[in-house]
């Protein structure tokens, strides 16, 4: 931990997450937040608007956010997808708070700016995530969990180092994948699947009903897709020794293929 402390490259990253979430909830959210034809309560104020643009706007400011800032921090942009990298043995614990840390502040600053923009707009929501009219908590949970779910295994699948296959855009790989959730949540619970995000709107609203569903739901939906990746759908062999160092040191090599296919085992390294 100490020594990913010291470096300007590990704060830069911090940075960079904390900016591109400013950037992407203050887009995404603004979307729906519009004057003309606000989504309030997760319905569509009128059929001019449906929430193919919403869900678009949540995807394609990840990806294009992703371009921008993944080479620096790997722009994760959400809790859950931190925690599913830190399952993995990708990042460190303390790198995984930090940006943690950063995408929560990142989003309560850009709703408030948001709610300075869209002050004299009636009924403003800043896009609160709630419960639609007839869904219970278990049924939203259960809405959140797959919805995330989905997400991070897009995730690590589309950015796992020992695949040769993957000839398009990861970036936008996953802003689809963002969107897809979005398109399938919306109606339900107004899509959480990433808690800062959700954690901002609720600050500022300063409604807090309900919230645990948009912690919660993510957190195992993320981790559940972790486990399940490299243990089950694309294993890796390290014993715990191995996966201590990354977590503590957050230093790792790149994957070493033990065979030609992608059915091989691999062996994490940590440096």
């Amino acid at each position: 931990m100490a020594s990913e402390f010291r470096k300007k490259i590990f704060w830069r990253a911090v940075v960079a997450e904390f900016l591109a979430m400013s950037l992407f909830i203050f887009i995404s959210i603004g979307s729906a937040l519009g004057f003309n034809f606000p989504v309030m309560a997760n319905k569509t104020a009128t059929r001019s608007q449906d929430n193919v643009k919403v869900s678009l706007a949540f995807g394609l400011s990840i990806a294009t956010m992703a371009q921008s800032v993944g080479h620096i921090s790997g722009a994760h942009l959400n809790p859950a997808v931190t925690l599913g990298l830190l399952l993995s043995c990708q990042i460190s614990i303390f790198k995984a708070l930090m940006y943690i840390l950063a995408q929560c502040l990142g989003a309560v600053v850009a709703t408030a700016i948001l709610s300075g923009v869209t002050s004299s707009l009636p009924g403003n929501s800043l896009g609160l995530n709630a419960l639609a009219g007839g869904i219970n908590a278990g049924q939203g949970l259960g809405i959140e969990i797959i919805a995330t779910f989905q997400l991070v295994l897009c995730v690590l699948a589309t950015t796992d180092r020992r695949r040769n296959d993957v000839s398009g855009s990861a970036p936008l790989a996953i802003g689809l994948s963002v969107a897809l959730g979005h398109l399938l949540a919306i109606d339900y619970t107004g899509c959480g699947i990433n808690p800062a995000r959700s954690f901002g709107s609720a600050l500022i609203a300063n409604n807090f009903e309900n919230h645990w569903i948009f912690w919660v739901g993510p957190i195992i939906g993320g981790a559940s897709a972790a486990l399940i990746y490299d243990f089950i759908l694309a294993p890796r062999t390290s014993d715990l020794t191995d996966r201590m160092k990354v977590w503590t040191s957050g230093q790792v090599e790149e994957y070493d293929l033990e065979g030609d296919d992608m059915n091989s085992r691999v062996e994490m390294k940590p440096k």
